[in-house]
């Protein structure tokens, strides 16, 4: 067992956070996770089930007197987002990942840490052996692919799951519960091209923007980060000012992820290589003077390419490539006015990549409203059009209507009002919870989201606050407990 979780209380959720750490979960290799949850099962006498997507379904019966009581389904899902930092060395289908703890957080040892989440399968499964609690019947809903696309809660069968109450336990702040969340889609660009040879008094170059802290494009897209694509490119165009050809674009890593390192290839006549070197410094600073204090460790540097393919793009591509990605929007685009503070309608450069045939960029769009929610992918989609990629737009997936009577709600302001002596908070979010999907599957479902304090996720600076957690698993059992 870790040394990271040593002695941290509640044993018995750290213990399970820490075995599920260990075992390689990345969206659509969730198989031995899943094994894994089913044999848990039938080692504590527990009646598990699985549908043909993968999600998973574990029942654990009523404590005695207690068999009247309406069943309750705790959610949350199997996969993680698999982030590393550029140095660190890991395989993310074959390595566990490292628990390291630093003062009042547990994080990992530069990778995303899985508490997104973990901490919602680590929950359910102390909850399936806990044995010191008077329980109305239960159920554990482990969903699949929900970082690449909510892909289990979509294919979700609905006859897997008898409870019509739902906690999902996939929040990250502990003393709120989310009663709605936004909707989303992903619009993708595509230039195919032929490639040519590069000119022949060219220098092989690479320029790179690295050392952003990234994070979740839904929770964090209000923060003011840095997007590296997107900074990537403006040095780009000033590259391409004074002849830059390009070879390669590639950044980010997964589409609800704002990126936090994107490299390009390229190639400079020779005569330009000192204009480029004070070019690259001067927008480096710009960048840093930009982003402040919100993304200070941000670096644009370019250096020598030995590996260069002695190919480039079609210039008129790359030309309206490179303008495409100006004109693109990426981050807060409306603000709700219903609820203070909540970003209402967003969108996010995601993912870059080149490939032999053509490059390839994925942007996502979120809104709590269907109407914006549809302009913004529009708008996207037309600067695609014209910027002269084929386009392709996600089915994506529903919003969750807030409801302000929502019986479970009620009772887990009064549970958390017993325990904490002050009210929880009452929100929606701006990320896509599988609460709007579920509702859609299994149409009456009661639903709240609650969660620990956690920061970073979808980036190797994920952490979850000790204390927190502690608070959380209090607040689960209360809410347990008090059911009628």
């Amino acid at each position: 067992m870790s040394d990271a979780i040593s002695g941290l209380e509640p044993e018995s959720f750290w213990r399970c956070f820490a075995e599920i750490a260990g075992i390689p979960r990345p969206s659509g290799h969730e198989a031995r996770i899943g094994a894994f949850i089913l044999d848990r099962a039938k080692q504590l006498g527990l009646q598990g089930a699985q549908d043909a997507c993968g999600n998973i379904v574990v029942r654990k019966p009523a404590s005695p007197g207690k068999e009247r009581v309406a069943g309750i389904c705790l959610q949350s899902h199997l996969d993680m987002v698999c982030e590393k930092n550029a140095d660190k060395v890991h395989d993310f289908l074959n390595d566990p990942i490292e628990l390291v703890r630093r003062d009042q957080v547990v994080t990992a040892n530069g990778t995303t840490l899985g508490a997104d989440n973990g901490v919602g399968v680590a929950a359910s499964l102390a909850l399936m052996e806990y044995r010191s609690l008077s329980h109305g019947p239960l159920e554990f809903l482990f969903t699949v692919e929900e970082e690449t696309g909510l892909t289990g809660a979509k294919n979700l069968s609905p006859s897997l799951v008898q409870s019509r109450t739902l906690l999902n336990l996939d929040s990250e702040e502990e003393g709120a519960l989310y009663i709605g969340c936004a909707g989303g889609k992903d619009t993708v660009g595509c230039w195919n091209y032929a490639t040519e040879a590069a000119p022949a008094d060219a220098v092989a170059l690479v320029v790179a923007v690295k050392g952003l802290k990234g994070g979740h494009s839904g929770l964090e897209i209000d923060k003011g980060l840095g997007n590296a694509i997107k900074l990537l490119n403006r040095a780009l165009c000033r590259l391409s000012g004074i002849g830059a050809r390009v070879a390669g674009i590639d950044g980010g890593n997964m589409r609800n992820a704002i990126p936090r390192e994107a490299t390009a290839q390229f190639y400079l006549p020779a005569a330009k290589l000192t204009e480029a070197e004070a070019l690259v410094p001067e927008l480096d600073l710009v960048f840093r003077a930009e982003l402040g204090n919100v993304d200070s460790g941000v670096v644009l540097a370019m250096s020598r390419d030995d590996a260069g393919s002695g190919k480039v793009m079609d210039a008129t591509v790359q030309e309206k490539l490179l303008k495409a990605i100006s004109a693109l929007p990426s981050g807060v685009q409306r603000m709700s006015h219903d609820i203070t503070g909540l970003v209402e309608t967003s969108t996010n450069v995601s993912v870059i990549s080149t490939s032999e045939s053509g490059v390839t960029l994925v942007t996502s769009q979120r809104s709590s409203s269907a109407s914006r929610l549809g302009e913004v992918v529009e708008g996207v989609e037309s600067i695609f059009q014209l910027g002269g990629a084929v386009v392709e737009v996600s089915e994506g997936y529903p919003g969750w209507q807030p409801n302000v009577d929502s019986a479970i709600l009620k009772l887990a302001l009064q549970c958390y009002r017993a325990l904490y002596d002050r009210d929880a908070e009452v929100k929606a979010i701006h990320a896509g919870l599988e609460c709007g999907i579920i509702g859609e599957r299994i149409p009456g479902m009661d639903m709240i989201s609650l969660g620990p304090n956690m920061e970073k996720v979808h980036s190797p600076e994920e952490k979850v606050y000790i204390d927190s957690v502690a608070n959380f698993w209090n607040f689960l059992l209360e809410i347990l407990k008090t059911a009628q």
